[in-house]
């Protein structure tokens, strides 16, 4: 029986590996086959842009549902359905034959992907106890890390050699291959909230109270705070219902009552929110202030996700010994040096002292990320196990947007309609700065949200 067990575990830990690898690696595969794509469907900026903004839509607005959908009717069900779904989804792409069609794939993608991410840590959880929990998310969070460290290597090199098509077909093959390996060899089912009833009416005013504020996010500077205001709305109504149902789709005193939850889930908005755009900000100033390459610069952001996949599973492991909080604050700290250091760059830098506090910054997320997931799956009993990682998976989504819509702001606040050129290279290197410098301020707020929680040990 244990050495059942254990291989289950084993399979487990590898099909959610591969399920958390797959959507970082599409997504920023896809952005190195943009152009291309552009040129085939002869697309605007706009329509391409779309290929981007509906997969976080979808994905983003489903998280929470499919979540507690999980934990009712079993979460390796609605995790096989969703590597299925990207999967014939990701296969469908290769024959696409106009723009619309594949921003279609892309929100099938997104429904896919919501599947995944409200499920795969949820097993992780369900299958391993508490002392061996973090070195398994540790991995876990580790292959997520691969994903965008290999997306745009791998997503231009099959973009130049056979098309951006082949992107597709990597996904939709890789994820037929995890949905058999799950299906075959993954036996139990898990579902601790089995004969609860869904609230549906909850469902709907989340969904659109999610999809306005993504979407006010990504319009913003173009009018989208009216969104954002909607949002506010409909989110209002969505936390009076989940205050007076029964079985509702998020438990409200997960967030009032649990103080190690909401925290870290706080701290979790917070890092994202302040270190999304670092590669976006990095990826600009190497490109257009200082003339590198697009090759070159990609080598050197690589160093950030390459660390982060390096020590991902070391602090993970260490969780299972040392109390998350206190780990993750310090992740939270050192992330906030590293912000503060970039927030000095200038035109004259030394590359190899960006380098440096790129594994800087990509250690302080290893130190905060994996302890961090850990103090949020180990803070809430079995049966919310599948909200928890949906919710989780939504902050980090919510974290991303909060980032680029700041960064956004302030870029366009310094300059305005100028366009890039030696000639206003100052006023975007004091964009990039300012944007670094609140970025920082946001990290200071995580790390005193992430020391407010309760320790988890002494929990399970």
């Amino acid at each position: 029986m244990a050495i059942h067990m254990k291989n289950e575990k084993s399979i487990v830990a590898v099909v959610a590996a591969i399920s958390s690898f797959l959507t970082p690696f599409m997504s920023t595969a896809l952005n190195l086959a943009l152009p291309s794509i552009g040129t085939e469907f002869s697309a605007d900026t706009i329509l391409l842009s779309w290929l981007v903004t509906s997969f976080l839509l979808a994905s983003s607005a489903l998280l929470l549902p499919f979540g507690r959908i999980a934990d009712i009717i079993g979460r390796k069900r609605i995790l096989l359905n969703g590597l299925l779904i990207f999967g014939l989804s990701s296969l469908m792409g290769i024959f696409s034959g106009s723009i619309n069609h594949l921003i279609l794939l892309r929100i099938l993608q997104g429904i896919g992907s919501a599947m995944i991410f409200g499920t795969a840590i949820a097993i992780l959880t369900s299958v391993y106890p508490l002392n061996e929990r973090g070195k398994a998310l540790g991995i876990n969070i580790a292959t997520v890390y691969i994903g965008l460290s290999l997306g745009p290597f791998l997503g231009g090199i099959l973009t130049h050699y056979f098309g951006w098509r082949s992107i597709f077909l990597f996904s939709g093959i890789t994820g037929i291959i995890t949905y058999l390996i799950a299906k075959r060899f993954v036996l139990n089912e898990w579902c601790d909230a089995k004969g609860e009833t869904f609230d549906y009416f909850g469902s709907i005013t989340y969904i659109i109270s999610l999809v306005f504020l993504v979407y006010g996010f990504i319009t913003f500077t173009s009018g989208g705070s009216i969104f954002i205001l909607a949002s506010l709305l409909f989110g209002s109504i969505f936390i009076h219902r989940e205050h007076k149902t029964e079985n509702p789709i998020l438990n409200i005193k997960l967030l009032t009552n649990n103080l190690a939850f909401s925290m870290s889930n706080l701290a979790a908005l917070l890092n994202y929110g302040a270190t999304y755009a670092v590669a976006f900000l990095i990826s600009f100033y190497l490109q257009s202030l200082r003339g590198f390459s697009a090759q070159d610069a990609g080598l050197i952001l690589l160093a950030q996700p390459l660390v982060q996949a390096i020590f991902s599973p070391i602090t993970g492991k260490l969780s299972d010994k040392v109390e998350p909080r206190t780990l993750a604050s310090l992740g939270m700290g050192i992330t906030c040096i590293g912000l503060v250091l970039f927030s000095f760059i200038k035109l004259d830098t030394s590359i190899y002292q960006i380098i440096l506090n790129l594994v800087l910054l990509g250690f302080g997320f290893a130190l905060f990320s994996s302890p961090n997931t850990n103090a949020i799956m180990s803070s809430v009993e079995r049966k919310f196990a599948g909200v928890a990682s949906a919710m989780l998976a939504t902050v980090r989504i919510l974290g991303q947007m909060t980032s680029m819509a700041i960064i956004t702001v302030l870029i366009a606040f310094y300059v305005g309609n100028n366009p890039i050129s030696a000639e206003f290279s100052p006023l975007f290197l004091q964009g990039i700065t300012a944007s670094f410098k609140v970025s920082a301020i946001l990290c200071l707020f995580g790390i005193f949200a992430s020391l407010a929680r309760k320790n988890i040990r002494n929990q399970n």
